[in-house]
């Protein structure tokens, strides 16, 4: 990885956390949630992948429709969460092979 490739990065979380922000809070209070949720037994590729931006998305979608987040995402953020990454490799995965000396 290059210095320029990590400048670049940081550009790009910089300008995904300035849409996070630009969210009412409500959604805001969600999505921190559910990035806190998926930092921790989230795909592995979560820091480069399309998931957080496509969340933020589908939640921009759900503010301009006139929607509550919860609406949107239902009564349990982890449940979404886990619908979200079901069919990834995630760090719980990981920590459970570690566990079971797979």
């Amino acid at each position: 990885m290059s210095i320029h490739d990590i400048i670049e990065g940081k550009k790009q979380w910089r300008a995904h956390l300035a849409r996070v922000k630009a969210l009412p809070p409500d959604y805001q209070i969600v999505y921190k949630e559910m990035q806190r949720y998926l930092f921790k037994v989230g795909p592995t590729e979560l820091s480069d992948g399309p998931l957080l931006p496509g969340i933020v998305d589908f939640f921009e979608e759900g503010v301009t429709a006139g929607k509550g987040v919860m609406e949107l995402i239902g009564p349990d953020v982890a449940a979404f969460c886990d619908g979200l990454v079901k069919d990834s490799r995630t760090y719980a995965d990981l920590y459970q092979e570690s566990v079971s000396g797979d």
